[in-house]
């Protein structure tokens, strides 16, 4: 089993792979759409000597032309599936140890259309305001993950437990306890996130509502610096829960082989 990565933090590198990518994925129809009617406009322009000559050079233009742009566009479509799966890989690790501010915005697809909203007001008519915003929707993203991450981990325990009660095996004892401690754990992961969500949600409002009436945000620092830390706490706290999680399948996993010669 590969070590669960606990900090994340995209290089140049990787940001240049995502833009060439999301260039290529613009630029491709373009290209091969333009290049063939410069060739054909330059071809028209220099042999076009008699109406027959004209006729072929504009035919066979506009069908390599056509054909471009359908290359074209089946190259857009592939970069654009590429692109979107790097986001997507880029996202899942910055998540590992908690959203932090500076990445909201690659998670801006999974804010609320208010608070999207309420960003955009913020960041215009008042910077200090947003960055505190931004610290708040970090927290309430990360919150977010988590619980919909220890709900998926425990239906998968709840389906380990009940496919180990099946087995024969000298060892089941230990294996459900295990288990169990393993469900324990994610519960109470899961709790922790619930409680981080509804002070994440009740300080979005706080700030919104200092953004409204044109206030500061001195007496709720603490409370922010607080969630900060929490985001960063929970999502390791899952990956833990889910590399014991793996360590005891694998041991399943080697039991069941062990089995199989008997039962034959």
């Amino acid at each position: 089993m590969s070590d669960l990565p606990v900090k994340y933090d995209i290089d140049a590198r990787e940001l240049a792979r995502g833009r060439n990518l999301r260039l290529a994925a613009i630029a491709s129809p373009v290209v091969l759409t333009l290049l063939p009617i410069i060739v054909s406009a330059i071809l028209f322009v220099l042999f076009a000597s008699s109406p027959p000559v004209a006729a072929t050079i504009l035919f066979f233009g506009f069908l390599i032309t056509a054909i471009g742009f359908l290359k074209g566009a089946i190259l857009s479509a592939i970069f654009t599936y590429k692109y979107s799966r790097w986001r997507n890989e880029v996202r899942e690790l910055m998540a590992v140890d908690g959203i932090k501010a500076g990445e909201v915005d690659w998670f801006r697809h999974e804010l609320k259309p208010q608070e999207k909203r309420a960003l955009k007001e913020m960041e215009r008519n008042d910077p200090l305001l947003a960055d505190a915003y931004r610290e708040t929707l970090a927290s309430r993203l990360t919150a977010t993950r988590v619980i919909r991450a220890t709900r998926k981990k425990l239906n998968e325990t709840k389906r380990r437990e009940n496919k180990l009660r099946q087995l024969k095996t000298d060892r089941k004892a230990e294996f459900l306890d295990s288990i169990k401690k393993d469900a324990e754990k994610i519960e109470k992961i899961n709790a922790d996130a619930q409680g981080m969500l509804g002070e994440a949600e009740a300080r979005l409002q706080m700030i919104e509502a200092a953004a409204l009436r044109g206030g500061s945000l001195a007496g709720t620092e603490l409370a922010m610096k607080r969630l900060s830390a929490r985001s960063s706490e929970l999502p390791l706290a899952l990956q833990e829960a889910q590399a014991a999680e793996e360590i005891r399948s694998e041991l399943e996993r080697e039991t069941e082989a062990e089995m199989i010669p008997v039962e034959k």
